[in-house]
């Protein structure tokens, strides 16, 4: 028995789609003006980027063979056994609410400078939408009432100081998740070079927020890296405190004492005396001890404080970086006319000869 084989004549599908051309020309041109409809009302956004070195703490073992390891494209976690918070787990910290939670009173301005607010009160008010999509945003927030009605303590708090991140309102919480959508980092697992990326509709802002999450980001390293040391330094500082409070009580004893018995030629007297300078010197000493103790302390915060180089500075974005108009344009019409060329060639397509 001879096998069949399908065999699609294509001069005969040429000739089909030029026959049929004013159905696809229709279809196409009718796609074509829904797609520009749709997406040219869409806000625009903008992207930028600020690129970190973050300093390798000098400290922590195993550096060298970090750094080996490093230039082979291997990355064996360097110091993270003494620092708990190392380069790879930026990304993570973006995800944690309470991060998220205290980006929301960095203050913002649109390039126009009509808007001069924080960035909590721009996301819920001043944010534009498709004016397409008004409506079917609408009923899907009714239906979701519908659904499940709100409760006051699940709506916004209205105000940034408000906000907990322990405790959050349902719409907090997803006005958190859209915050962590316009704001990525990304960190280069060979050299540790931290990337972070934030999209705005605005380009003023998105250079802003870019700016100021990058100062929240080495602040708060900043502070972790340090947190021991500036805990000693405060306990060195109550020490000192202390002690400077024992010796002046020690020298105006021992100054009301002489100035009491000045002349005094009586052994018990002079002894007393002496005891009283004594205990003054033991206090100045211990008072001195204490600020040498405070004065390395000071020093421990310091050299535990990581440096950052900027590899790339913070710019207003010119162009925006999205939605590409005339991309998505192009791929409707194209998708439209395969489909519609599909259509009327389908029983040339499908059907069988034998070969």
């Amino acid at each position: 028995m001879e096998q069949k084989k399908k065999i699609i004549d294509l001069s005969k599908i040429i000739a089909q789609i030029r026959k049929r051309k004013k159905r696809i020309i229709i279809n196409v041109s009718i796609a074509f003006v829904l797609a520009c409809v749709w997406i040219f009302p869409e806000p625009r956004f903008y992207s930028c980027d600020v690129e970190l070195a973050p300093e390798a703490g000098s400290d922590l073992d195993g550096g060298s063979l970090a750094s080996i390891a490093s230039s082979f494209g291997f990355n064996i976690g360097g110091g993270a056994q003494n620092d708990a918070i190392y380069p790879l787990l930026y990304p993570d910290l973006f995800e944690s609410p309470s991060f998220i939670v205290g980006l929301m009173d960095i203050q913002v301005e649109t390039r126009d400078g009509s808007i001069k607010t924080d960035y909590y009160t721009y996301m819920t008010k001043h944010q534009k939408h498709n004016v397409l999509t008004l409506p079917f945003r609408k009923v899907m927030r009714s239906v979701k009432e519908w659904v499940s009605p709100q409760k006051p303590y699940e709506k916004l708090s209205g105000d940034p100081q408000k906000l907990d991140a322990f405790c959050l309102s349902r719409d907090d919480y997803q006005l958190m998740q859209q915050v962590q959508e316009n704001i990525k980092c990304m960190v280069d697992r060979k050299t540790n070079v931290t990337t972070i990326i934030v999209k705005d509709q605005d380009p003023l802002v998105c250079a802003l927020l870019a700016d100021s999450v990058k100062m929240r980001l080495q602040q708060f390293i900043t502070e972790y890296r340090t947190s021991k040391a500036r805990l000693d330094l405060d306990y060195y500082q109550q020490l000192v405190d202390a002690a400077y409070v024992d010796y002046e009580k020690a020298s105006q004893a021992y100054s009301d004492y002489s100035d009491s018995h000045k002349g005094a030629i009586l052994q018990a007297y002079i002894s007393e005396r002496d005891r009283l300078e004594n205990d003054m010197s033991m206090k100045f000493q211990t008072y001195s001890a204490m600020i040498v103790q405070r004065d390395a302390a000071k020093a421990k915060v310091q050299e535990r404080t990581p440096s950052f180089t900027t590899l790339k500075s913070v710019t207003v974005p010119v162009k925006p970086e999205g939605p590409k108009r005339m991309i998505f344009i192009f791929m409707v019409v194209l998708m439209t006319f395969i489909g519609t060329a599909l259509y009327v060639c389908r029983e040339l397509i499908f059907q069988s000869e034998e070969g």
